[in-house]
């Protein structure tokens, strides 16, 4: 290591216990690092899924078909707007989250 970054470890020197385990994400809340929240204009929804498809962290769940639309779990939505972006319709907003 050069004395730039002698503060950073190397993975392979991480201590075994670091390392989640599989199925452990769901006990980590990370929807409190996001600034802006998606909100859906369910009138405008045409139920394509695109949200659901394209979020990178998965966070979109199908409310079924009664419902029409999916719904964003704030708990783990971390706000980067890419279901705004891809929704055809546009009716998700990203709003400033409220403190």
């Amino acid at each position: 290591m050069d004395k730039n970054n002698d503060a950073l470890m190397k993975v392979k020197d991480l201590p075994a216990g670091f390392r989640a385990k599989p199925g452990s994400t769901v006990d980590f809340k990370t929807g409190d690092w996001r600034s802006i929240r998606p909100v859906l204009d369910k009138e405008k929804c045409i139920y394509c899924g695109f949200c659901y498809i394209y979020c990178p962290d998965g966070v979109y769940q199908d409310q079924g078909p009664e419902e029409k639309h999916y719904i964003a779990d704030l708990d783990f939505c971390k706000g980067c707007g890419v279901c705004a972006h891809e929704c055809p319709k546009k009716c998700i907003t990203m709003v400033l989250e409220e403190v």
